[in-house]
Formats: C-alpha cells, sequence, structure tokens
C-alpha cells in the first residue's frame, strides 16, 4: 500500500536514478519503484494473488507518474508479450510487465474539489465502486459495543449521523460524494466511560460541526446546531 501525493513522481513508482553516498564518494544510482518491486514479487509467485493499493489515487499527477504502467495495467495488455524498457532504465535490467496475477486498487476521495478529477485516460482502465456510509451495519453496532459504547449511544450514533447525512443528500451543492462516513468512530478511546457520552460529544463537537460549518459556510451558527441536533443530548 502506497499514499500518492503532489511529491509522488515516476520514479518512486516505476524507478530511475538516486543519490546514493558510498564512503566519501557520492553519485546517483538505478533504484526500482515501490511498484516495480512489487511486479517482481508477483511474478515471482503466480499461483498467488496480489493487490497492490494506492491511497489517495486522485492526489497525484497520475499520467506522470504511471507512466508506462498506464498501457500495461490494461487487462489484455499483462504479461511477457508487452513487456518494454523503461525510461530510466540502464538497459541491464530486464523488461518490465506487469503480470496477470497483480490487481492495482485506487482509493479516492471525490468530495475533495481541490483535486483534478481522474483523467478519462486511466477511468477506461478501471472499474469503479462507490462505498456508503455503513452506520446501518450489524458490524458497525457490534463493534461499538465491544468497545464499550453504551447502546444507547450506538443508536444515537447511527440514527443521528443517518439524519446528518439526508440533510447533505438532499442539498443540490453536495449530494452523494460528501456523505459522512464512519470512520469518525470507528475508534473510540480506551477506557470508556459514562458509555461513550462524553466521547461522542467530543466528535462532534470537534470534528463534525467544524466540517458542517465548511460544507455549510453561509447558515449562522443556530442553523449548524439544529442540522446536529439527531445526535445531540
Amino acid at each position: 500500500m502506497i499514499q500518492f501525493h503532489q511529491a509522488y513522481s515516476y520514479e518512486d513508482f516505476l524507478g530511475g536514478f538516486k543519490p546514493v553516498k558510498v564512503g566519501t564518494s557520492a553519485g546517483f544510482e538505478y533504484v526500482k519503484g515501490a511498484f516495480s518491486r512489487f511486479c517482481d514479487v508477483a511474478v515471482s509467485n503466480p499461483s498467488k494473488k496480489f493487490v497492490f493499493i494506492i491511497d489517495e489515487i486522485n492526489r497525484g499527477n497520475l499520467s506522470k507518474i504511471f507512466g508506462e504502467a498506464m498501457l500495461l495495467m490494461e487487462s489484455d495488455k499483462r504479461g511477457t508479450n508487452w513487456a518494454t524498457t523503461l525510461s530510466y532504465s540502464t538497459g541491464e535490467e530486464p523488461l518490465f510487465y506487469i503480470p496477470e496475477n497483480l490487481y492495482v486498487l485506487g482509493l479516492m476521495n471525490t468530495a475533495d474539489r481541490s483535486l483534478a478529477v481522474v483523467d478519462y485516460a486511466l477511468r477506461r482502465r478501471f472499474a469503479f465502486k462507490t462505498l456508503e456510509p455503513a452506520f446501518t451495519s450489524e458490524k458497525f453496532s457490534s463493534h461499538l459495543q465491544s468497545r464499550g459504547i453504551s447502546q444507547s449511544v450506538v443508536r444515537l450514533i447511527v440514527d443521528g449521523m443517518s439524519a446528518i447525512n439526508e440533510q447533505i443528500l438532499q442539498d443540490k451543492d453536495l449530494g452523494r460524494g460528501f456523505l459522512l462516513g464512519h470512520s469518525f468512530f470507528s475508534e473510540p478511546p480506551v477506557p470508556i466511560n459514562d458509555g461513550g457520552q462524553s466521547w461522542l460529544d467530543s466528535v462532534v463537537e470537534t470534528e463534525i460541526k467544524p466540517l458542517l460549518q465548511e460544507y455549510w459556510f453561509d447558515k449562522t451558527e443556530e442553523e449548524i446546531l439544529a442540522c446536529l441536533t439527531p445526535i445531540s443530548r
């Protein structure tokens, strides 16, 4: 698993020349990138399946980072028949290809408007799946209760966040991509006091409320508090 960011490069992903120091001498040598090294592992274990996870995939310069991998990740261009020389290869490395037993999984938050959208060239190479908030999942409730959260507080979280998300869903300027997920509540502190009510109040005041103030910057304080009513005591 890796994470893309604005400084992440082709050299980090596929490979390039990196500065090295041996004794008192300094120079550059070719170093394989994270994806190239992972491909080598997958090639060495053809009977197993490997998943390369890219977190925040839309935060990087995608066409620059992927380089030749943009073509080679296509399902019909896997394997040795499409092996190629990478841009920074010295000629001593074997040809690069992506094996059929390697899967690329990209994670992204579509609500971040400061990022460029995923270009169509990359969209053609991925299937897209939208992940919905899991407040109503039985596993979510069971997880909270196993951490000492009382049933009444769990019900307040489930019903309250579902109600808040319904308001977000109905807002024409926000919608499904801005729904709040369950990660705000996935790791209650240890130990838990008062059934988790104080913890819930803190999360609402320091995380949920500030985010809603950004979402609805034109609303008054009273209107924001009204939106939080379903999850407040």
